[in-house]
């Protein structure tokens, strides 16, 4: 009967093997192969609590069993118990040393809670025993390149494609790496072989459009761009509402239409501009925004702005707003452009005014943004690194820094001439009432950098290498705002370059002389 089960579990009917098992357990409660058995049927059913409940009493049973520790570790890490897999694969590791499938599913959970380096050692350890091993060479590449190694990435997967030609999904993470080491161009070599193999691959479209949106080709780039919300990272952010899409198609005349935030802060503040000009041509705009964000954004003329979250009223169209690019046939040359957009409310700056030192040009600086957002060890800067730069006397110089690390914050105590004002700063309207009263702001590549763009202040924006697609490349200006100015790394990694530049524009000759007081 054991044999028939298996068998009959091999050919996929697991009914008649689920049945072959329970026989045997009625004569054998604690026979191993058949929990193990119905443990792996149960997997597969992705039926997780049976599945969990068979192979920990298959593990009971044999507790020297390989197999039944590692598949219980399987069935931990699909059901998001990622601590437990990982706790009983290198459990599965004492019982069968370098095996390279344990080895693998190691490194998946330990990717799961972004523990990198131990994720790219259990992949190393797996293709020691099995050099050809196509997963391990592809999430040792993912790993790699959380770790911020894009060129050992890049090895990891020209192996995997080497071995596995041809497979969209290694094409995909090859040209998203080329991306990363500022090489649009050739990324879109893969990105186009991709979808020869697999038309309907949405990660492969939408790298593609930022790669198009990179090289500046909008027309490419923003149509591509649509395909992100069929894309793992995004799906399920697309709204489902019972109002049409809008790009761009119908007349908005004498229509009410909700344009709606989707990604970040600094999204939703670069794309907003398009909300008074829908306006301008007779619509009825909503804007949706975060909440962090509806103060400051309610001021803008002719534009009702609510909270996300808040009750919707029936609206004739619907567009989120990393769409109206393509609704407005944005080109490079038609953005939009006209700043300030946005303006700090009147009240706000006087009472900023008290806290900030009288007498020498003000510079805001940021230069970090979120811990947590996937390219955090790219756009920002440690603290220490720019201590000189609060050196000079004839610079005042504001953290404008909302999310503080315990190493920054550990700097800052030493740095008298950078006074902190972020800790007292509750939302964007603050962070506008005090770059109002600024000769220039310094950031990374931060919501702060969209911020002051749009208020049409002086901002430097100190930029990766391979920067975000919205400033294209070998530019120091950008088209979205006429007042920043783009200090790029020419390497990647290269901040000393940035610094070092950033030093010479911030030095008093080319200091921005402030108005007089009133």
């Amino acid at each position: 009967m054991q044999r028939k089960a298996y068998g009959a579990f091999q050919q996929g009917d697991f009914d008649k093997a689920e049945r072959f098992c329970s026989g045997i357990l009625e004569h054998r409660p604690d026979d191993f192969d058949a929990l193990h058995l119905l443990g792996l049927l149960n997997f597969e059913r992705r039926h997780m609590v049976e599945a969990l409940r068979f192979l920990a009493a298959a593990l009971k049973s044999n507790p020297a069993s390989s197999d039944a520790m590692s598949n219980l570790g399987l069935a931990l890490h699909t059901a998001g118990h990622f601590d437990q897999a990982i706790s009983h694969f290198r459990s599965a590791l004492q019982l069968a040393p370098e095996h390279p499938e344990i080895l693998y599913n190691l490194g998946n959970s330990c990717l799961k809670l972004r523990r990198f380096a131990e994720a790219a050692s259990s992949f190393e350890a797996a293709l020691a025993s099995q050099p050809d091993h196509v997963g391990a060479l592809v999430n040792r590449g993912n790993a790699l390149l959380r770790l911020n190694e894009p060129v050992q990435a890049l090895a990891s997967y020209d192996a995997a494609h080497a071995a596995m030609p041809g497979h969209p999904q290694i094409l995909t993470n090859r040209g998203h790496t080329l991306r990363r080491l500022d090489r649009p161009v050739d990324a879109l070599v893969d990105f186009k072989a991709a979808l020869a193999a697999s038309p309907e691959f949405a990660e492969a479209h939408f790298e593609a459009a930022m790669a198009h949106l990179t090289l500046g080709d909008f027309d490419a780039g923003w149509s591509a761009y649509e395909w992100r919300w069929k894309t793992a990272a995004l799906a399920r952010q697309r709204r489902d509402l019972p109002a049409p899409l809008w790009l761009g198609h119908e007349p908005v005349d004498g229509k009410t239409i909700l344009l709606h935030a989707e990604q970040g802060f600094g999204d939703t503040i670069q794309f907003i501009r398009y909300a008074p000009l829908l306006a301008r041509r007779g619509a009825n705009v909503i804007c949706e925004v975060q909440a962090e964000l509806q103060p400051l954004l309610s001021q803008l003329d002719g534009v009702s702005v609510i909270t996300s979250g808040a009750p919707l009223p029936v609206v004739d169209l619907h567009c989120p707003l990393l769409s109206l690019p393509l609704a407005f046939k944005t080109e490079v040359d038609t953005i939009p452009a006209s700043v300030p957009y946005l303006a700090a409310p009147t009240e706000r700056p006087e009472h900023w005014q008290n806290r900030l030192p009288p007498g020498r040009p003000r510079a805001g600086f940021v230069w970090s943004g979120s811990s947590t957002h996937n390219n955090d060890a790219n756009r920002s800067i440690p603290l220490a690194r720019l201590a000189s730069l609060f050196e000079t006397p004839a610079l005042q110089c504001i953290s404008l820094q909302s999310e503080m690390r315990d190493a920054d914050r550990d700097v800052l105590r030493d740095l008298p001439n950078l006074v902190h004002l972020g800790d007292d700063i509750s939302d964007f309207t603050d962070t506008a009432a005090i770059i109002a009263l600024l000769d220039v702001v310094v950031t990374v590549d931060t919501a702060v950098a969209h911020l002051a763009g749009a208020l049409g202040k002086p901002v430097m924006i100190l930029l990766p290498h391979a920067a975000d697609f919205r400033w294209m490349r070998d530019r120091t200006d950008t088209p979205w705002y006429p007042t920043a100015k783009l200090i790029r790394q020419p390497a990647f990694g290269d901040w000393d370059s940035v610094i070092a530049r950033l030093r010479d524009e911030l030095h008093p000759a080319h200091a921005v002389t402030p108005p007089p007081k009133a």
